[in-house]
């Protein structure tokens, strides 16, 4: 075992401070990484403040990490000291169901461990997360990752990326589709990105006027105010999908009925409850599904394809010290469009 640095909760809603843990020593699968750099996703803000109540405290949480390989186990193949790597959501899962299988391990039968708050079948506890200083992970569950990017712009994509990417692609958007994504934050940014680049006429929903300028600066086609009630109306029965990315409570039933016949939504975004009443869906033989992040091939696939086309997120670099306001400013909308942590500041 190596003593570890990183930043912690100690109970919810209690502040990040420093920490220091343990990290196990490479086994002959695993990958020592030192980590360059760390995204904030709100998922993390979660289970801080404990508002799943099942957080496990202190908690090192972080699950969109950049870094640069250290040192590789004696059976390792894929990497070599000194490469560039990712470690995203998914550290571990069972291999052998057949969602693993099937390369879906977000959906593991026998319980998926995530980077942090899961059980550690190594160490015992619990996994420790990114914000720290180095991390080991099994080789299976590493990504490779291209010198070419900005390597900030990158980490989010460990799993804002991911969620948006995977829907986009299950439901084979391209050129002719008209896509709506409602909500222009972390995960709606990158939605707006994907589906631009995927060919298709992007229309972004919106509750912030204020947003009109970004949303266009980032691809969108359009843009509607969604209290704007005749331009609302205006969208009716014209979506082969809509992406859904908000997490505050909303009408999805409005949006529902902007599906063609036989349109899908997909809800990205966790509200406290989804009120939906099934003639928004009969009366079109529309579908309304969920999505969660993607798998270790379908990630790496999605990190590929944003190298080869230059797809990043918008992001605010910070030192580690500010790890707490950024929450605050996350919870306000006050940041375009993730925070990402540049672990050097973390020093020692």
């Amino acid at each position: 075992m190596s003593r570890c640095q990183g930043y912690a909760a100690r109970e919810a809603r209690g502040a990040l401070a420093p920490f220091l843990f343990d990290r196990r020593d490479p086994g002959p699968t695993d990958v020592a990484i030192e980590i360059l750099y760390c995204g904030i996703c709100h998922t993390d803000i979660h289970k801080v403040t404990n508002e799943w109540g099942h957080t496990n405290f202190p908690i090192v949480p972080g699950h969109e990490v950049i870094g640069r390989v250290s040192a590789v186990g004696s059976e390792v193949r894929r990497f070599a000291k000194g490469d560039l790597a990712g470690v995203g959501c998914i550290v571990d899962s069972c291999r052998v169901c057949p969602a693993c299988l099937d390369g879906e391990q977000q959906f593991c039968e026998k319980g998926v461990i995530y980077a942090d708050n899961c059980p550690d079948r190594h160490l015992g506890g619990f996994t420790r997360g990114g914000y720290s200083r180095h991390t080991v992970v099994d080789e299976a569950y590493v990504l490779k990752v291209s010198p070419k990017v900005d390597l900030a712009g990158t980490a989010p994509l460990l799993c804002a990326g991911i969620t948006t990417y995977s829907p986009l692609r299950r439901f084979r958007v391209g050129p002719g589709q008209k896509v709506g994504i409602v909500g222009l934050g972390g995960l709606g940014h990158m939605a707006l990105k994907f589906a631009r680049s995927f060919g298709a006429h992007v229309t972004l929903f919106t509750g912030s006027p204020g947003k009109k300028e970004d949303a266009f600066r980032l691809g969108a086609d359009e843009v509607i105010v969604s209290s704007d009630a005749n331009a609302m109306s205006s969208q009716w029965s014209s979506f082969d999908l809509i992406v859904d990315a908000v997490s505050a409570p909303h009408d999805v039933n409005l949006y529902l009925t902007m599906l063609k016949r036989g349109g899908n939504m997909v809800l990205l975004g966790v509200p406290p409850e989804v009120s939906m009443h099934p003639h928004s869906l009969i009366r079109g033989r529309r579908s309304l599904s969920g999505s969660l992040i993607g798998g270790i091939p379908e990630t790496q696939e999605m990190l590929d394809y944003c190298a080869e086309h230059g797809i990043t997120a918008d992001v605010e670099v910070i030192p580690i010290q500010q790890v707490n306001e950024a929450y605050e400013r996350t919870l306000k909308a006050d940041v375009k469009y993730r925070f990402v942590i540049d672990m050097a500041s973390l020093g020692g």
